[in-house]
């Protein structure tokens, strides 16, 4: 790379290095399986099943995990370090919305491709998507239980949202991945 941008005595640089240097970064692309997946949660969360979103949202690691192996793999550490980069913060033993992480890894399935889990996400590729915007509101009179659950939804689908923004969209294996798992029936 060094030496197709040097600028030596007498050498001008490679046009064509020239203008890759130069390229200002793409826009992140969006999976409209994952925004749908997502915008489902939320909206069985606003519906009140929160047992349902809870399901759904356990899953958002193994998910995350399997899409960014090519092989659509995942075991229980590589979730349990997904939990620990995208829902936990450094150094704190618990992320801020007190979610146990370490439950959120023992939910996941054993080692190998979690098949239920990305059979769902391909089957929310043909949902409407929600409104822009659309949050589940959180209910003042929720029971503990309740208020847990909600509050391990939100926190799993933040962290899939930023997982997918800050990583995913520019990870051509989790990219090869999505496209897969959109034409496969």
């Amino acid at each position: 790379m060094r030496d197709e941008l040097s600028e030596e005595p007498g050498h001008a640089p490679h046009p064509a290095a020239a203008a890759v240097a130069h390229r200002t970064p793409s826009a992140p692309s969006s999976s409209r399986m994952c925004a749908a997946y997502l915008a489902g949660i939320d909206q069985l969360l606003d519906a009140q099943r929160r047992e349902a979103a809870l399901r759904e949202a356990l899953d958002l690691p193994s998910i995350a995990v399997a899409l960014a192996d090519p092989r659509l793999g995942s075991s229980r550490d590589q979730v349990m370090r997904w939990c620990q980069e995208w829902i936990r913060p450094p150094g704190a033993e618990r992320d801020a919305h007190g979610l146990d992480y370490e439950r959120v890894a023992q939910a996941a399935e054993p080692d190998g491709v979690p098949m239920r889990a990305l059979r769902r996400l391909q089957l929310r590729r043909h949902a409407r998507t929600a409104p822009r915007g659309f949050r589940a509101r959180h209910a003042a009179d929720l029971s503990p239980r309740e208020s847990e659950a909600f509050d391990m939804c939100t926190a799993l689908t933040e962290a899939a949202r930023r997982w997918y923004a800050r990583n995913a969209c520019h990870d051509p294996t989790v990219q090869a991945n999505l496209a897969r798992l959109a034409v496969l029936r």
